[in-house]
């Protein structure tokens, strides 16, 4: 064999032998091409990874308990067992007057079923140990599959096409067929009223009857009765013996017999109004557009009633073709159901948004690719970007079908991996691209010998920065929190995808360089290319000839500093200043830190609480207020409104319980934004343009309000929290007082909006005192009051009508008038029975303010527990500030303004701050993990324990470009809305970043140190050695950073993952520029010093 086609021996060479020459490369790239096509069509696809939070809520019912006996006799022995289950982190409870809710967290990827099943046992096995105040209890586990995908919402067309009860009635027709769609676990119905048949007692007919509102309930709850008894033989034929005695109507509601006066009987109709249609309203839900929406879409103006149809998917499958069918059906339903004059629009379709998502990042990997491929033909020729070009889509299928196959769905996490990846990825076929083209160019061996030779020249740091790129993002699967799964698929895929991307390089990659270069090579026994060979390299010789002026400028650049050495130390003084200089933008808060930053989200949430004990009437009063504001902004679509009750839940308002707010003080408002194409604010400058005008109408009507946004990451209680805990022989009212002190501390803080803490304002409750003398001379038990009083203001169900074609249950609901529940008079004068007497064999009846009366109390707090501590949390938003630096300075203000003793506030608990906290110190940690897993495999490599922390020199010296970068960005495009900044966040995404480049910086200086090394052992002199190297390694250096920069362009514009890009980019300006001339002259004065002392020890 002549010598220029001697191959170099060893395995590798032989593996990569067998796929140059065969048609393994090929299959391997066919089949790895469909397993990526399979796994993009298979895989559930969603905006966001999902979190495992098992959690549970525990509700028990204590009549007539104080929220302090409730606290002591039922919450705090709960909680003490709700603690001991092994896997629980957070326990929490609220006592109130006549019950309790505890909710058990357990922690962030906990089995849920091992949870619940835990958490069942705990409680059966203690039934005993309830007080016997306790009636019931019922356990409510709470996942994150609970939160609906799709909201449909009815409304009339024109005002007065149809009215709210309406609207439900033929929601409840529609809830059936949707519930049958395939992979829907849930659908509930938000709003309108359902049908009931309502008995109204009339105090005066009932009394003159000598019947109480007992005996109604009684009569109605006999009534509604039926029974299989047993079986009838007759005639050798055996009968089945039935009872059925059910209310079929409301006209046999009417005619039921409740008692009898002078022999008599006495129907119900005699003593109360029966009344068959909707239920009383205790909430009020409407929909309304913005005068744009009306204007372009022809839709009504002013708010209409509507009601909401919840849709939630059931666990593991895709979001967007079950909203694609469910969507589908509704429509089906509309034209088969709905009569003409009701629309029905989507306000929530988070499989829609989903697939956006996932294609405008598949639209951007695919972009970014282009990018790289077309930059890699301007330097390296076409056919080597061909082959880059055919390698990265094979490493991402791979990494694709895997992803698939460990269960992870492909959501925006998933995608920015891939893309963040992208950089990485290309690096592997530039460096064997181009040290194959070197040397089939150098033309001393044969295209197959040339082509095995540039890739085993360069395999040991290939592997090694694989290597170190698994290292570094290996301990990211430790982050601990909800942070953790969200960061999973990061964590997974980028390993995964440098992986396959070296499994190209050795298979895939020389193959089809073989392939496509070796028409460049020398043929064998000829010393010069023939003129079409010379023709074809037409292209490479100008690339040389620009590369030469590039090698030149390079050596002017570098060359004085290996002359000199105070040059040399020069240097490094500037960089150790520059480095304590970008260290302190972040400590002088010119480079402001956030956990991650809002989202550019189509839509938002207003939450309103008046004060409590306001009525339903006075709440919606409100809300139109706000309905008239919504219908002038030009970017609002369309907004639905829920007063007295819950808007449908969210993965917010999972964690946050807004799913619990049903009260008549309390409101929410979704509003949905315009497409992000037809709006030029992003939606969290929209909220903050907003905020004042909101806020003054809150103002005007006495009302606190919350401005939510969808969460960027996992949701908190609220981005600022604070849990004021005191001793233990503090009292409520003395943690309460300690609450309005930080409340007012952080009213006086800058950028801390919405502020509101779990105290409620004063409210009275009506108390029947019974006089327990009169009650004994008329022969009343308590417990008859208690109950009269219950029927008349509370309502009681003894009853249901079974109509054959009614879906729903029609309940049977006893209780006064809403007119006379508003009168103390009318309860006063509702009968209560009496105890059997001589003279009344059967008893009597009483008026009810015979036995006592009626007085006026202070409504109870609630006490609030976490851990088993009382505790009063206060609650507040940011607006235009890092939660972090407002923190800092309250607690600076709480040094000078201390608290009251035995007292402290914890800001660490429920909010962002804690969040934020324990995601960058796990990524600090992971960070310090890398570089230490990083060192050790450069140790194994090089075989010394120097020379690895001069390759990992340029890894802090990243943050040269980062902070200035962020700060850069802040000086030059920070934004103003509404008077609020809206800054650029250096944010956890962006420390992701910085342990992503600790791989390139890794790779470039590991081969061009080895490259150095290689040209010593040649026989160079060290100098010429590292002048050399430097420019033989300067465009492939100088790709690399070229092509991550173009693949880390598009997340610029991701709101979320924006900072994890200028991380890339600014840290690539900086590192590439080090790599490049400070890693290569550090060598030069380590190298000649060692060489100094080893010819002086020879001497």
């Amino acid at each position: 064999m002549p010598q220029h086609d001697a191959a170099p021996a060893g395995i590798i060479p032989a593996i990569v032998r067998t796929f140059v020459t065969g048609k393994n490369a090929l299959l391997l790239l066919i089949f790895g091409l469909g397993l990526g096509m399979a796994a993009l069509l298979l895989t559930p696809r969603e905006e966001e990874p999902q979190i495992i939070v098992p959690m549970a809520d525990i509700l028990v019912q204590v009549p007539g308990a104080s929220a302090a006996e409730v606290e002591k006799l039922v919450a705090t022995p709960l909680e003490r067992l709700l603690w001991q289950i092994d896997g629980v982190e957070h326990v929490y409870s609220i006592s109130r007057r006549d019950s309790a809710m505890a909710t058990v967290r357990f922690y962030v990827g906990e089995n849920r079923e091992d949870s619940l099943i835990k958490l069942h046992n705990t409680i059966t096995k203690n039934k005993d140990m309830a007080p016997g105040i306790v009636t019931g209890w019922a356990v409510r586990p709470v996942e994150i599959d609970d939160v609906p995908i799709v909201s449909l919402t009815l409304y009339p067309e024109q005002a007065g096409a149809a009215d709210s009860h309406t609207l439900r009635r033929m929601a409840e027709e529609m809830l059936n067929r949707i519930a049958a769609v395939e992979d829907v676990s849930s659908v509930t119905i938000t709003g309108g009223e359902p049908r009931r048949v309502h008995v109204y007692p009339d105090p005066e007919r009932l009394t003159g009857f000598s019947v109480s509102a007992q005996d109604v309930v009684t009569a109605l709850s006999g009534a509604d009765s039926s029974v299989t008894a047993g079986t009838l033989d007759k005639n050798n034929r055996t009968l089945t013996i039935t009872a059925d005695s059910f209310l079929r109507s409301a006209r046999e509601v009417r005619g039921l017999v409740v008692g009898t006066d002078a022999d008599r009987p006495v129907y119900l109709r005699d003593v109360a109004t029966v009344h068959d249609g909707p239920a009383e309203p205790v909430s009020y839900t409407r929909i309304g557009f913005s005068d744009r929406t009306a204007q372009e879409e022809g839709m009504p103006h002013g708010s209409l009633p509507a009601v909401t149809l919840a849709v939630a998917k059931k666990k593991g499958t895709n979001a967007v073709s079950v909203a694609e069918n469910v969507i589908r059906e509704a429509s089906s339903l509309q034209h088969d159901i709905l009569p003409d004059g009701i629309g029905l629009r989507v306000t929530r379709n988070y499989g829609e948004t989903a697939s956006q998502k996932v294609n405008d990042l598949l639209a951007s990997l695919g972009f970014a690719i282009l990018t790289v491929v077309g930059l890699l033909m301007l330097t390296l020729g076409r056919r080597e970007a061909l082959v880059v070009a055919v390698s990265v889509p094979l490493s991402f299928a791979l990494a694709l079908f895997v992803n698939y196959m460990l269960g992870y769905t492909i959501n925006r996490v998933t995608l920015f991996a891939l893309i963040l990846s992208l950089g990485l990825v290309v690096d592997d076929p530039i460096t064997n691209v181009d040290n194959i083209q070197r040397h089939i160019l150098a033309r001393k061996k044969g295209p197959l010998a040339a082509t095995l030779a540039g890739v085993q020249e360069v395999l040991p740091p290939v592997l090694m920065s694989t290597l170190a790129i698994i290292v570094s993002f290996t301990p990211m699967f430790f982050i601990t929190g909800m942070m953790g799964p969200y960061m999973a698929p990061m964590a997974a895929n980028v390993p995964l995808t440098v992986t396959f991307s070296t499994l190209a390089a050795l298979t895939v990659v020389p193959w089809l360089s073989y392939l496509l270069l070796r028409h460049k090579a020398v043929p064998a026994g000829q010393q010069t290319p023939p003129a079409t060979v010379r023709q074809k390299n037409s292209a490479t010789s100008r690339q040389s000839g620009r590369a030469d002026r590039a090698s030149q400028l390079y050596r002017t650049i570098v060359s004085p500093f290996l002359d000199s050495k105070f040059m040399r130390k020069s240097m490094l003084a500037a960089i150790v200043i520059l480095l304590a200089g970008s260290c302190s933008l972040a400590l002088m808060r010119l480079v402001p830190l956030k956990m991650l930053p809002f989202d550019n989200k189509n839509e938002f949430q207003i939450v309103i609480d008046m004060p409590e004990g306001t009525s339903l009437e006075e709440t919606d009063r409100v809300v139109r207020r706000y309905e008239t504001y919504l219908r002038t902004v030009p970017e609002v679509s369309d907004f639905t409104t829920f007063t007295g009750t819950s808007s449908p839940m969210d993965f917010n308002g999972m964690v946050r319980h807004y799913y619990m707010r049903a009260e008549p003080h309390q409101a929410d408002i979704r509003v949905n934004l315009a497409a992000k194409s037809r709006r030029e604010q992003q939606s969290h400058t929209i909220v903050l343009r907003l905020r004042d005008d909101l806020q003054r109408i809150a103002d005007a009507s006495g009302a606190d309000i919350k401005l939510v946004e969808v969460p960027p990451g996992p949701p908190v209680f609220s981005t600022i929290t604070g849990e004021v805990y005191g001793s233990a022989e503090k009292t409520p009212e003395q943690l309460q007082q300690a609450a309005r002190h930080v409340m007012e501390i952080m009213r006086r803080e800058p950028g801390v909006t919405d502020i509101d803490s779990t105290m409620e304002a004063a409210a009275t409750r009506v108390n029947f005192v019974t006089d327990r003398v009169k009650a004994a001379l008329h022969g009343v038990e308590t417990e008859d009051i208690a109950r009269t009083l219950r029927i008349a203001a509370g309502g009681v169900i003894p009853a249901n009508v079974h109509e054959p074609r009614e879906r729903q249950p029609l309940p049977v609901v006893v209780q006064l008038p809403r007119e006379s529940r508003s009168s103390v008079a009318a309860l006063e004068a509702m009968p209560v029975p009496t105890a059997a007497a001589p003279d009344m064999p059967q008893g009597g009846i009483v008026p009810l303010g015979e036995l006592g009366r009626f007085v006026q109390l202070p409504e109870d707090q609630p006490i609030y527990h976490k851990n088993l501590h009382r505790v009063v949390y206060v609650y507040g938003e940011m607006a235009g500030r890092a939660p972090g630096e407002a923190i800092l300075d309250m607690n600076t203000a709480l040094k000078k303004d201390p608290m009251p003793p035995g007292t402290r506030v914890d800001w660490a608990g429920e909010g962002e701050w804690e969040i934020t906290l324990s995601v960058f110190r796990d990524l600090g940690l992971a960070f310090g993990a890398a570089l230490g897993g990083i060192y050790i495999l450069l140790v194994i490599q090089t075989g010394v324990f120097t020379l690895p922390l001069l390759i990992m020199s340029a890894i802090p010296l990243t943050l040269l470009g980062i902070m200035p970068g962020f700060w850069l960005l802040n000086l030059l495009f920070t934004g103003h809305a509404g008077g609020y900044a809206d800054p650029v966040f250096f944010t956890a995404t962006s420390m992701i970043g910085m342990i992503a480049l600790g791989g390139i910086v890794i790779r470039n200086s590991l081969v061009l140190i080895e490259f150095i090394q290689e040209a010593i052992r040649q026989g160079m002199p060290l100098r010429e050695a590292v002048l050399e190297s430097g420019t033989t390694r300067l465009r492939p250096i100088l790709l690399t950073a070229t092509t991550t920069l173009l693949g880390a362009w598009p997340i610029t514009l991701d709101p979320i993952f924006s900072g994890l890009a200028w991380a890339l980019i600014f840290g690539l300006l900086a590192s590439t520029v080090f790599s490049l001339v400070v890693v290569p002259v550090a060598f030069y004065a380590l190298e000649s010093r060692r060489m100094q002392t080893t010819e002086t020890q020879t001497d």
